[in-house]
C-alpha cells in the first residue's frame, strides 16, 4: 500500500446537544476538517457509529450525513461498537492506500443524550454477548467491574490506586475546549464518589455525550516532506466477545496483537511513542492497555499513574486532552477524537498540555470489553 497522511482535522465540543440532530453534528466536524485541509470535497466518506439505529432510529447514516453536509460522494457507516471510529479510519486508509480513492473523509459521530439513561445502557450492552452476557442481566459497566475486582485481587491494588488515571485526565481536559468535563478532581473526591458497580464508581467511568470528529486523508506522496502527519501503523485484532471465554480476562490480547503489528509497520517500539491516547472508558482499562502495549509489566499499570509518568511531562503521556474520562465518550466517535488529538500533539497545537517535541503518537480504540481493538501510529515527518 502507498503511504497515507492526514491533512485535515475537525471536531465538535462533546456535550448534550439538544438543539442539534446527529446529521448536524457530523456535518459540523466534516466542514471543520475540510476547512483545515483546504479542500471542498472528498472521494469517499467512512463514518464510524455504533448506535444510530437504536438511539436515533436512523440507519443508513452514511448517505444521510453526506447529503446533509452537501457532499455527493459515496458514504458508508462502519460499526465496531466503541471501536467504530478506529475501524472507520482503517476502512478509509485501505481505500486511499490501495489507490481506489485519492481522498477520503473519516468521520465518527454519536448522539447519545436524547434517550433515557436506561435506554443508553441497554444500547451500550449490545457490544457484549447478547446470549451469554446481556441476557444474564449484566451491564457493560458490570463487566468492567468484574475485571477491576479481579485485577485488584490478583495484583494487590486498592481502589484508590486507580485515582491518578482520572485525576490526570480531568487536569488535561481543563485545557481542551472540546472536552465535556471542565473541572479538576482530587483523591478525596475520587474516593467519595458514588458507586456504580462495585468497585467502579462514578469517577472511574467516562461520561457519554453527543459529538463528532473528522479526519481528511490523502496519499502522502502528494505532500512535501517535513510537515506530513503519516499513518505509519494501522492494525486491528479481535478477541472473544464474551469475557468468560478468554483464557486470561486480565490481559487484552487484541491490544497486544494490534499494537505489536502497528509497531512493526511503523518501525518503532513502546519506547519511541511520545504520546498515547488510550481507551480509558474505565480506569482499569487504562492499566490493562498500558500493560498489553508494552509500557508496563503485568499488574503494574497503576504504578505509572501513581509515579506521575502519564502526565504531559511524563515518560509516556496519555489522555493529554482529557481522554474518554473527561473529554467524554460519544462511543462511535471516540476513536476519531483520539486520532484528532494525536494530530494536534504532532502539530504542536495543545497549549498547556503539549508534549514537548512530540513526533510519534499512538491511538488505541477498543470495541466492547476488548473484543475489537484497533491501534494506529502516527508520525510527523
Amino acid at each position: 500500500m502507498r503511504p497515507v497522511a492526514i491533512i485535515g482535522i475537525g471536531q465538535t465540543k462533546i456535550d448534550e446537544a439538544w438543539e442539534k440532530s446527529i446529521r448536524q453534528i457530523a456535518a459540523e466536524a466534516i466542514h471543520a476538517a475540510l476547512k483545515d485541509a483546504g479542500r471542498e470535497s472528498a472521494d469517499g466518506i467512512f463514518l464510524g457509529n455504533m448506535m444510530s439505529g437504536i438511539i436515533n432510529s436512523q440507519n443508513n447514516l452514511g448517505p444521510l450525513v453526506a447529503d446533509w453536509a452537501g457532499l455527493k460522494t459515496p458514504a458508508v457507516k462502519v460499526d465496531a461498537a466503541c471501536g467504530s471510529g478506529g475501524a472507520a479510519l482503517r476502512a478509509g486508509l485501505m481505500a486511499v492506500g490501495s489507490g481506489e480513492l485519492e481522498t477520503a473523509l473519516v468521520v465518527g459521530v454519536e448522539k447519545m443524550t436524547d434517550r433515557h439513561p436506561h435506554e443508553v445502557t441497554v444500547a451500550l450492552a449490545t457490544a457484549a454477548d447478547a446470549d451469554y452476557e446481556v441476557d444474564m442481566g449484566i451491564s457493560f459497566v458490570g463487566l468492567n467491574a468484574l475485571i477491576m475486582r479481579r485485577y485488584m485481587y490478583e495484583f494487590g491494588w486498592k481502589h484508590a490506586d486507580f485515582a491518578q488515571f482520572a485525576i490526570n485526565a480531568h487536569a488535561n481536559a481543563m485545557h481542551n475546549p472540546y472536552a465535556r468535563l471542565h473541572h479538576t478532581i482530587t483523591l478525596e473526591e475520587f474516593e467519595k464518589s458514588a458507586m456504580i458497580a462495585t468497585p467502579i464508581n462514578l469517577l472511574d467511568a467516562s461520561p457519554i455525550g453527543d459529538g463528532a470528529a473528522a479526519l481528511y486523508i490523502v496519499p502522502a506522496d502528494s505532500l512535501q516532506a517535513g510537515s506530513r502527519i503519516l499513518i505509519a501503523g494501522s492494525a486491528a485484532a479481535t478477541d472473544t466477545i464474551a469475557l468468560h471465554d478468554r483464557p486470561d480476562p486480565l490481559f487484552l490480547a487484541a491490544a497486544y496483537k494490534s499494537s505489536q503489528a502497528a509497531y512493526q509497520q511503523a518501525g518503532v517500539g513502546p519506547g519511541d511513542i511520545d504520546v498515547f491516547e488510550l481507551h480509558d472508558a474505565f480506569t482499569v482499562m487504562s492499566a490493562l492497555s498500558l500493560e498489553a502495549c508494552g509500557f508496563a509489566e503485568r499488574g503494574q499499570g497503576p504504578r505509572l499513574a501513581l509515579d506521575g509518568k502519564l502526565t504531559p511531562q511524563g515518560s509516556i503521556p496519555v489522555m493529554t486532552r482529557g481522554g474518554l474520562k473527561a473529554r467524554g465518550h460519544p462511543v462511535g466517535a471516540t476513536g476519531v477524537y483520539q486520532l484528532v488529538e494525536v494530530v494536534q500533539q504532532l502539530r504542536g497545537e495543545c497549549g498547556k498540555t503539549q508534549v514537548p517535541e512530540a513526533r510519534i503518537g499512538m491511538a488505541q480504540n477498543i470495541g466492547g470489553s476488548g473484543a475489537t481493538i484497533i491501534t494506529h501510529i502516527l508520525k510527523r515527518e
